[in-house]
């Protein structure tokens, strides 16, 4: 027999029951008829298999189907067993699956028909002792059924109770990659571009160390200028990330000024030039500003092609045009000339599964989520950055 684990609250269930089924005996043992002639020695071995039957109680969870048969078969004969009968079919009903509770009633209702058959001759007494039996056994099985029926939603509830808890855990899961997703990309666009500089003028020193003090203090101006840009920019992004959802184009905390928008491009063109690189630019179109994703989007794609001619074409011209407007979206272009000196080795594009790339994965995912589209190819012995973002009219 299998070892049942009972909690304090299971100990006060079956303690509860074992009182109810002896106080039950008790109580309705002036009303059961015994006939004369069994004697009292008959009604005391009856109170006995009745006592016997209220302490079984207490086996009810390690085999509750075998003690209601038991019960109700030795219930038959002994008439203090209805108290612990009842018992004995409601943990069925409450315990065991339709089919075992549909059996256990099937053998307390089966002698049902033989009753009512023999009730027009059966005394008053006895029939109304035989209706009260079966109509308490039947309250018992109707009451388990309900227990059951009432612990199968609460099972149900609760287990989609933790189902949206896990669900929910897993929302801010994801939530939380793609604030680590963002705060990576916007880490990469904007400290990329600024330490970009500062290696350019860096580079220039070092090859460079004979020049002028005049051009060297200019070129360390700009290097310090650049490096406090980028611990600006750094702030910024940080403090707009904390900021949460729908600061988009709105200030930092502490005052900062707003997220980059498409009116910004010439500036960050003007640090570019002022760096030494050859950028021709085209655009934005004059009119109405598109709205603050795409004009941030495609500052970001503006900025990281720059960023990418700078390191991996230096010397190289670069050529940005932004055309388009409300209705046809806006075209973002970005192409370099090959740079000066050998021929370059053939450049391609990273793919999810190639190693490095990181910028052009990130340009490309920023236009999905602005509703665009990004490609990046050589071309003409160069490189050509070509995206197109929605803007609604």
């Amino acid at each position: 027999m299998r070892r049942i684990h009972r909690t304090r609250r299971d100990w006060a269930a079956d303690l509860a029951l074992f009182l109810f089924a002896a106080c039950f005996a008790a109580v309705s043992s002036q009303s059961i008829p015994v006939a004369e002639s069994l004697g009292p020695g008959w009604r005391a071995a009856d109170q006995v298999a009745g006592g016997l039957g209220c302490a079984a109680v207490l086996l009810r969870r390690r085999a509750p189907v075998q003690l209601a048969v038991v019960l109700l078969l030795a219930g038959s004969v002994a008439h203090y067993l209805t108290g612990p009968a009842m018992v004995a079919v409601f943990t069925v009903a409450a315990t065991r699956p339709w089919k075992t509770t549909a059996w256990v009633a099937a053998l307390v209702f089966g002698p049902l028909p033989l009753f009512l058959w023999q009730l027009p001759d059966m005394s008053e007494e006895r029939a109304g002792s035989a209706v009260t039996y079966f109509a308490l056994i039947a309250g018992a099985i109707g009451w388990g059924l309900f227990r059951r029926s009432r612990q199968q939603l609460i099972a149900s509830l609760r287990e989609r109770a933790e189902l949206a808890e896990a669900d929910a855990e897993s929302r801010a899961e994801r939530a939380r990659m793609e604030a680590r997703e963002e705060i990576a990309r916007e880490m990469h666009d904007v400290l990329g571009h600024r330490l970009s500089l500062l290696s350019v003028h860096a580079g220039a020193l070092e090859f460079n160390p004979g020049a002028p003090r005049a051009e060297i203090e200019r070129a360390a101006g700009v290097m310090r200028e650049s490096a406090h840009l980028a611990l600006h920019d750094l702030r910024e992004v940080i403090g707009v990330l904390r900021a949460g959802p729908g600061t988009g184009t709105g200030t930092a905390q502490g005052g900062e000024r707003p997220q980059p928008e498409l009116a910004d491009l010439p500036r960050l063109v003007a640090e570019a030039r002022a760096a030494g690189g050859r950028i021709e630019l085209a655009g934005p179109p004059e009119g109405a500003a598109p709205p603050p994703l795409v004009g941030r989007t495609a500052y970001r794609i503006v900025q990281e092609a720059l960023t990418n001619v700078r390191k991996h074409a230096p010397g190289a011209a670069a050529d940005v045009r932004i055309t388009g407007g409300p209705g046809d979206g806006l075209t973002v272009e970005v192409r370099n000339a090959p740079p000066p000196g050998p021929d370059p080795a053939p450049v391609t594009v990273p793919g999810p599964a190639q190693g490095g790339g990181q910028g052009l994965i990130g340009l490309a995912e920023r236009a999905r989520l602005a509703g665009g589209e990004l490609t990046a190819l050589p071309a003409g012995g160069g490189f050509r950055v070509l995206a197109w973002l929605p803007w609604q009219g």
